[in-house]
């Protein structure tokens, strides 16, 4: 029985080791993928954010150029530039400030025709434009036009262009000749290899975009991007066990944990070092285009490769066999100890019990079981055993006597358990009486809560249309009238004379005239005051009504124009809107009347509304900007969506941005978006929100049913 049961411990440890490395090895490989992915993302957000940058350049300066083909920009150009002595051309240095606007270098030699300055002109009022907000992520931002000339924004080397030499040409650089049309002949983003800033001193390469109009190459724009951080990153953030390589497709290294950027630039061939990393070149080289992890048998290591955006340089992360095989091993070597010892505990176990011969005593314990089970409690066993089994026995015919004694009191104990079940069936009732009580409660907190976020927003408009009235009332020169009256009276005898002969008589009937029709316009503005206090007045009753039909039936649906509603949306908050100086772009679509709840509607618009308008109090007044489109979005529905340029939202808390109670402001209670959610819900759509992240603004979108008012009739 040892024999057989150390087989089977042995087969047990070989398969739970083959199962566990397979298993550690699928997930390191998945985790190893998802490693790769992930850094790739990362890693190339610079390299895409520059060619995204280059984008809005070319538009802008394409723009710019079109706008100045029939202007004469000389005088313009000569009150900023001036030519040297040297015979360059560059910004006046009176009027230069390199640590806030462009440079110009324009080389000796170069002609500067009427069509240059146009160009020059648009390049120096693009950098001035872009610049800045470019430089918080880039060294410089920088245009050449193929003549020569460069412009460039370069706070850190302010007096660069001042200083280059008159004979120096951009158009011979690298940066520049990597945009030609020889070189690029797909007019795409072009970058260079790495290279090391003589200025700086700092590793970096360059990326350029060339400008095209009407098929010629009128500019080229660039920005350098340094990529220390990124290899720093390559080197120190890894996998356990692993480590990142990146190199470009031609084979040139740009980073490896035992080498460094400059070796690679003394030694042209430090990649040939080892033929370890010739292996890892040249199998990324062969592997097909669509396998993320490939396998290195020679190294018994596994490559997880990920192309950057932008550059194409190959990010490629190693992880050595071993380190998903020893965890495996390991185990085994345990289950196998684990195994042996139980083996041994087990084998001591059975002597033990054998040895002291344990099958009739327990065939005599059985026995008595049966009679006991029988009803028989009256058993026979040996108590005289001073061991185990005795006191076992004497345990069993206590258990038998306690037994039959307590079948005794349990005959008694069933005479009063209907009378104790009674009693406990009327304490639940208790119970329950007194939970739904409370949970009534409960839902009357809620729905008041509610009632009272929603009219708050609605009394905000109220106090202001009221306030407003108020204003116009007494702005009203009801005063004048009394002075009128007093003048004709004086004047009754002779009225007909005062009126044709005196001066202030002759006045009097045309500023009557301008008096009435003011009031008449002061009384009309009052009741149009008047008559949106009534509107919100009635939006008030109507939310309670809503807040009240969550107890009872649903509200029926009427035709609504889903375009003036938003447009009542925007008015109930256009005080707030007009205080926080926000910007309101409509972007409305013209639909047919639609079958909904129209207060249920509107309570959501305008808490979206508000919610924006406070979301954009940490932007300046002057770029607070939000938009309300209205669409028809497919067939069977109708989107609403509310964008703001405002505070954002942070990716971890978009899951509970509709939770109860949960709020981002110090003032905000967390009821509206809750609320919005439900009532959402209730009218068969639904409320989703969109944000990039902290600062980038949000947009809430509304989908209601498609549900035009003839088609129902």
């Amino acid at each position: 029985m040892g024999v057989r049961v150390a087989v089977i411990i042995t087969l047990s440890t070989l398969f739970s080791y083959l199962h566990i490395r397979h298993t550690l090895r699928v997930e390191a490989l998945a985790r190893l993928e998802q490693h790769v992915s992930e850094r790739s993302q990362r890693e190339q957000a610079l390299f895409v954010l520059a060619e995204d940058n280059h984008a809005v350049l070319k538009k802008a300066l394409e723009e710019k150029l079109r706008a100045f083909q029939t202007e004469d920009v000389s005088a313009r150009f000569n009150n900023l530039f001036v030519r040297m002595p040297d015979g360059s051309v560059r910004n006046r240095p009176e009027l230069f400030d390199g640590m806030r606007m462009a440079g110009l270098f324009v080389p000796r030699g170069v002609t500067v025709d009427l069509d240059m300055r146009r160009r020059l002109l648009a390049a120096y009022d693009v950098l001035n434009q872009y610049g800045p907000a470019f430089h918080t992520r880039f060294e410089d931002t920088f245009i050449i036009l193929p003549e020569g000339p460069i412009l460039i924004y370069w706070p850190e080397c302010p007096t660069w262009t001042q200083d280059a030499a008159p004979d120096f040409l951009p158009i011979q650089m690298n940066y520049f000749r990597i945009s030609l049309p020889e070189n690029n002949p797909q007019r795409q983003t072009a970058w260079t290899n790495i290279y090391k800033s003589d200025i700086s001193e700092r590793w970096m390469a360059s990326a350029t975009t060339p400008l095209y109009m009407d098929g010629s190459h009128v500019a080229s724009v660039g920005q350098d991007v340094f990529i220390e951080d990124l290899m720093t990153r390559t080197l120190n953030e890894h996998l356990p066990g692993a480590y990142n390589v990146i190199f470009r497709d031609d084979g040139e290294l740009i980073a490896h944990p035992a080498l460094k950027l400059d070796d690679v630039a003394s030694q042209p061939d430090a990649m040939e070092q080892t033929e370890h990393l010739r292996s890892i070149i040249e199998r990324v080289r062969t592997r097909p285009a669509t396998e993320t992890v490939v396998e290195l048998p020679d190294s018994s290591e596994y490559l997880a490769v990920a192309r950057l955006q932008g550059p194409g340089w190959n990010f490629v992360t190693v992880l050595p066999e071993s380190v998903m095989t020893q965890p495996a091993l390991l185990a085994a070597r345990y289950v196998m100890l684990l195994g042996v010892l139980s083996l041994l505990l087990e084998l001591g176990i059975m002597y033990w019990v054998l040895q002291q011969q344990i099958t009739r005593p327990l065939l005599t314990f059985t026995q008595a079981t049966d009679r006991v089970a029988a009803g028989d409690f009256k058993v026979e066993l040996d108590t005289s055993r001073g061991d185990e089994l005795g006191q076992l026995a004497r345990a069993f015919r206590l258990m038998a006597d306690q037994v039959q004694r307590r079948e005794e009191e349990l005959r008694q104990a069933n005479e009063g358990l209907e009378l104790r079940v009674e009693e406990r069936t009327r304490e639940l009732k208790d119970v329950h009486a007194q939970l739904v009580k409370t949970a009534r409660q409960a839902g009357m907190a809620e729905i008041a809560t509610n009632v009272l976020h929603n009219v708050g927003n609605v009394l905000n408009s109220v106090y202001t249309s009221a306030q407003v009235a108020k204003e116009r009332m007494t702005g009203m020169r009801l005063e004048h009238v009394g002075r009128v009256a007093h003048m004709l009276q004086e004047r009754q005898g002779d009225l007909n004379t005062f009126l044709t002969q005196d001066e202030r008589g002759r006045h009097l009937m045309p500023f009557l005239d301008k008096l009435g029709q003011n009031l008449v316009d002061e009384r009309q503005e009052v009741v149009a005051l008047l008559d949106d206090v009534g509107r919100y007045t009635e939006h008030i009753g109507d939310i309670v009504k809503v807040q009240q039909n969550y107890a009872r039936t649903p509200r029926l649906h009427e035709p609504v124009q889903l375009a003036e509603l938003v447009e009542d949306a925007i008015r109930i908050n256009s005080a707030g809107l007009t205080r926080h100086q926000v910007t309101v772009v409509r972007q409305l679509a013209s639909l047919p009347p639609v079958l909904t709840d129209k207060h249920k509607l509107l309570m959501i618009l305008v808490n979206l509304v508000s919610n924006a308008k406070y979301a954009m109090d940490d932007v300046p007044p002057a770029e607070r900007l939000l938009t309300v489109k209205l669409e028809h979005s497919t067939t069977d529905s109708i989107r609403i969506e509310i964008h703001d340029n405002g505070m954002g939202i942070a990716p971890e808390l978009l899951t509970r941005i509709f939770t109860y109670g949960f709020t981002t402001r110090e003032e905000g209670h967390g009821f509206g978006l809750h609320s919005s959610a439900l009532a959402a819900q209730e009218l068969g759509g639904s409320l989703t929100v969109h944000s990039a992240g902290k600062g980038q603004g949000a947009t809430f979108t509304l989908e209601i049913p498609y549900q035009p008012a003839q088609a129902a009739k």
